[in-house]
């Protein structure tokens, strides 16, 4: 270990100062790091450089000399360094900046110390640390008889900052040159090996360990852990944590994070819990990789719990556990308590901002999170790759396409474009904003998509009812290698259900389970329900719901009950939101939904015994609400609304393309309304729905032409559906509305849907 004498903070960085005066000095000994050169046995990293400018004459040279040697004493001075031979030990090990080093190594190099060992060695070292593993290999090739520790700082050095191939392909190397990995080898071989997700590779330097008797290390045994938990066998990182004969505090975070990070949060806490019955205390790593836990099962009372302890173990100074606390009560729903700690802290950093950010998203508070990113950057904090994924996300949830396309500009500017969680987030962004064109060539764009990417592209073509699409990506996805999860079935069925593909649906659902070997989830029984409900095939919908291996919830019950008002089925319907109702008595949606049935058929009595109830039970109907974007600003519209300073020119619009549009033969649907009163005011209620109001503001404030893009919360009504063809048709205008369920393009009188939604 190398000494150094206990110097103050001021002291301390006064030599800094002294000692980059001396790096950056015009006329010292510049590196240039693009070219190597490799004299004999003499291990340099870099050639030297002369300045453009070199004093002339034999005096100007020794002053330079000498006010060169004097800035690098004055430094060594400063820092509290001893001179002599352990001078640039000292020296090398004060260094965090690679410009810096460069210097050094220079020097080492003109005074000929570049061949000494251990100087060369801790060269190596300090290049791998500073990341710069261009001339630390450089160096470490350039050395003869190179030993075991040598070895290990270079494989160490990879598997730290990449590429990771090459500690694999060193450590083969090394036994070529008759040397053997040892304790402190393997722990990074498991490192590269769990960063690759290379499990194969990650087996067999596990037999070798056992082979050498290095399983009890402990070191070796958490990497292993570790390992194992980055390519999902959590089994086999519990065996190994159970027969670690010593566990240290890493190996416990070690396996916490490893249930965490494969969705196994009970799994977690169970450890959590385990682990404070032992003299093993837990640290902030501890509670950074426990939080996440109670984030997955939105577990509230179990954060807070967590968070007490984190009190009173004095780890609410500890900013990483402070950011932890921060996603774990946005995730869980308290984004207030969220905001709290956020205001709390002194010491923001990228990861505070993104957590708040990411909460308020995560809870459907999206224009509160765009506000928070624009805080951010006014706060002077600059965002990350993980900002922009959820900031794109916010965009996408309030289908934003001019502000998407404002971040967007901000993604290219700062280089993130071919990260790919920000290229899938852009993906998604485009496909729920309606222009699923882009997402496509986006898309393509991707140097290299994981299932994520491949996820979003087939959804999003699925909400646009481009299934023929999203079936052909899962074709191109299955010829790519990549194996398709549990979710990307859910897509394809839900793709398959909005196209009417009843046949391809059944297939597909065959595939999933005869070739990937996935057990059926709800969600994806839910899938095939809604499917073939769709489609009229009710009695094999509810044969499913009947003969499935797990309970119906809801959602697969709902499914149902909206088919049976497409095809006013009364029968059946009553059946099913009887169930239904017994399922999930609070819930207005479901109400409504069996109120429209009764109000097809007219049975007024049916309709106000269920509207009775709703009022007994303290219920009232979600408001339709639509959003247009116009000028870079959200705006929102209710039923009858009349809040909007331009309401009178809206409704003055309205009157004007109804009289055009009954000129041209459109009948208000007045089926699902839900009172039972006069046809003329039926037709006054329908007239004023949030989309026509929406659409109407759209086409006063925008340019003749250009597309007008709405957003609903809920499924878009029969008359709405139908009068807004004929709006696109006489406005000629493509009108884009994403509505609770899937996406409609009307163009010249036509919906994409087909009239089947």
């Amino acid at each position: 270990m190398d000494w150094a004498p206990s110097i103050s903070h001021s002291s301390t960085f006064h030599g800094f100062h002294t000692f980059y005066r001396f790096c950056n000095d015009k006329h010292s000994f510049a590196m240039n790091s693009d070219v190597a050169v490799i004299r004999g046995s003499t291990c340099v990293a870099a050639s030297a450089k002369q300045p453009k400018q070199i004093p002339k004459g034999k005096s100007q040279a020794n002053t330079v000399s000498r006010k060169r040697n004097t800035l690098l004493q004055h430094a060594v001075k400063q820092l509290g360094i001893a001179e002599g031979s352990n001078m640039y030990v000292s020296l090398l090990g004060a260094i965090n900046d690679v410009q810096a080093l460069k210097q050094v190594h220079a020097h080492m190099f003109r005074t000929g110390l570049d061949q000494t060992r251990y100087l060369v060695n801790k060269l190596v070292d300090m290049y791998c640390i500073c990341g710069n593993m261009e001339i630390a290999r450089l160096v470490f090739d350039s050395i003869p008889d190179r030993n075991s520790f040598l070895w290990n700082v270079m494989i160490k050095g990879y598997a730290i900052n990449g590429p990771c191939d090459e500690v694999l392909l060193l450590c083969c190397q090394m036994q070529e040159e008759g040397l053997q990995p040892d304790k402190y080898t393997f722990p990074f071989l498991l490192k590269a090996s769990a960063s690759l997700i290379a499990l194969q590779e990650g087996k067999q330097i596990h037999n070798r360990i056992i082979r050498y008797g290095l399983e009890s290390d402990v070191f070796v045994g958490t990497a292993l852990i570790d390992m194992y938990a980055k390519c999902g066998l959590m089994e086999f990182a519990r065996h190994v944590f159970d027969k670690m004969p010593e566990r240290n505090v890493v190996s416990w975070n070690a396996l916490i994070a490893g249930y965490v990070q494969n969705g196994l949060a009970n799994d977690a806490l169970e450890v959590f819990d385990q682990m404070q019955l032992t003299d093993v205390n837990p640290n902030a790593t501890t509670m950074v990789s426990i939080l996440p836990a109670c984030a997955q099962l939105e577990d509230l009372e179990q954060g807070r719990r967590i968070h007490d302890y984190v009190i009173e173990n004095g780890f609410q100074e500890d900013v990483s556990v402070v950011n932890s606390l921060v996603a774990m009560y946005s995730n869980c729903g308290d984004v207030e308590g969220a905001q709290q700690l956020f205001d709390k802290m002194c010491n923001r950093t990228v990861v505070s901002w993104n957590a708040l950010i990411a909460g308020y998203e995560h809870m459907g508070y999206a224009g509160e999170a765009l506000m928070l990113f624009h805080q951010m950057q006014q706060a002077g904090m600059k965002p990350n790759w993980a900002t922009m994924v959820s900031v794109l996300a916010a965009c996408a949830d309030l289908a934003a396409l001019q502000q998407g396309k404002r971040m967007h500009g901000y993604v290219i500017r700062r280089g993130f474009e071919q990260d790919v969680s920000v290229g899938t987030a852009l993906v998604d962004m485009y496909a729920k904003c309606g222009s699923v064109k882009i997402a496509r060539i986006l898309f393509d764009k991707i140097p290299e998509r994981n299932i994520i990417s491949w996820n979003s592209m087939i959804a999003g073509y699925g909400a646009h009812g481009y299934g023929k699409d999203a079936l052909a990506i899962f074709s191109q996805m299955q010829q790519s290698g990549m194996e398709p999860s549990p979710i990307t079935f859910v897509c394809i069925l839900f793709a398959c259900s909005q196209a009417g593909l009843v046949d391809e649906g059944r297939q597909y659902f065959e595939i999933m389970t005869r070739d990937y070997y996935i057990t059926p989830s709800m969600e994806h029984y839910s899938c095939m329900v809604d499917l073939l409900g769709r489609a009229g095939h009710l009695d094999e919908a509810k044969e499913i719901i009947e003969k499935m291996p797990i309970q119906p919830n809801a959602n697969m019950w709902g499914a149902l009950l909206s088919a049976c008002r497409i095809h006013c089925n009364i029968e059946l319907g009553e059946q099913v939101s009887k169930r239904l109702l017994a399922l999930e008595p609070k819930h207005d949606g479901y109400y409504v939904l069996a109120s429209n049935i009764y109000a097809a058929t007219r049975s007024w009595d049916d309709v106000a015994r269920l509207r009775a109830t709703m009022k007994e039970k303290g219920l009232r109907k979600t408001p339709g609400c639509s959003l247009i974007e116009v000028n870079n600003r959200i705006y929102t519209f209710f039923v009858g609304d009349q809040r909007h300073p331009q309401s009178e020119e809206i409704y003055g619009m309205l009157e004007m393309l109804d009289r055009q549009m009954k000129a041209a033969g459109y009948v208000p649907n007045t089926k699902y309304v839900l009172h039972d009163v006069e046809e003329e005011v039926k037709e006054d209620i329908l007239s004023s729905h949030s989309e026509k109001l929406a659409i109407a503001f759209g086409l006063i404030s925008t340019t003749p032409g250009i597309p007008i893009r709405i957003t609903k919360n809920l499924r878009v009504c029969v008359d709405c559906h139908n009068a807004t063809k004929f709006i696109s048709k006489i406005v000629k205008r493509e009108i884009i509305v994403r509505d609770g369920n899937r996406f409609h393009h009307f163009r010249d009188g036509f919906c994409t849907c087909g009239d089947y939604w």
